[in-house]
């Protein structure tokens, strides 16, 4: 089985995310996404998160009803900074015979080298970047050539998805809950109910 790991910490899973994940299915192809909800992502130290149980559970809620998504909760359990590596490790022995992939934005590929550990990482599962329009692919590639080598960078320039304009975020999602406006056109309806009977992010 081919199944692609998206990971993020989903604070809230919002619209564009699931268009992501089902762009990555039709495309690479396939067989099924699991959606990784961060527990503490190294970059976001400085900014406190919705607890991980709302966070997962919105995501088991927006995925509900498709029944190539599912939800990993495992970094959500695990004390300190999440990083990828690890977690790639731990799916490295819970999916043996599958063939695994690690779904990210294009817009992070410049970020990849400061990862830890990121050509180990790197060589144990496939990378997929999803680009949108405007984002300049062989630019992004050959800067990292210096610093991944150029076998990697062949490898990752093989897995591009091109996913259209998506005008959506979680920031903009907390933000207008915050205002009172509605978020009914960026949330499946399911997170919507969840947020306001959570009182979250107000």
């Amino acid at each position: 089985m081919r199944i692609g790991f998206l990971g993020g910490s989903f604070d809230p899973v919002h619209r564009g995310h699931l268009e992501l994940a089902t762009a990555c299915l039709e495309a690479v192809p396939l067989h099924r996404v699991v959606f990784v909800v961060a527990g503490t992502p190294p970059h976001k130290l400085g900014r406190a998160l919705a607890p991980a149980v709302h966070r997962v559970e919105m995501v088991r809620l927006a995925t509900r009803e498709d029944a190539r998504f599912a939800v990993d909760d495992r970094e959500t359990r695990r004390e300190g900074p999440c990083f990828t590596i690890d977690t790639v490790r731990e799916l490295r022995e819970a999916f043996p015979g599958d063939e695994l992939f690690w779904i990210i934005g294009a817009d992070t590929l410049p970020e990849l080298p400061t990862w830890r550990d990121a050509l180990t990482l790197l060589d144990r599962i496939a990378v997929v970047s999803a680009t949108r329009p405007g984002f300049d692919v062989e630019r992004a590639l050959a800067d990292l050539e210096a610093s991944i080598g150029p076998d990697r960078v062949r490898a990752l320039a093989e897995l591009f998805v091109a996913m259209p304009p998506v005008d959506v975020s979680s920031t903009e999602v907390r933000e207008r809950v915050r205002q009172g406006r509605s978020i009914e056109a960026l949330v499946p309806e399911a997170v919507r109910r969840y947020v306001e009977a959570n009182g979250l992010y107000v």
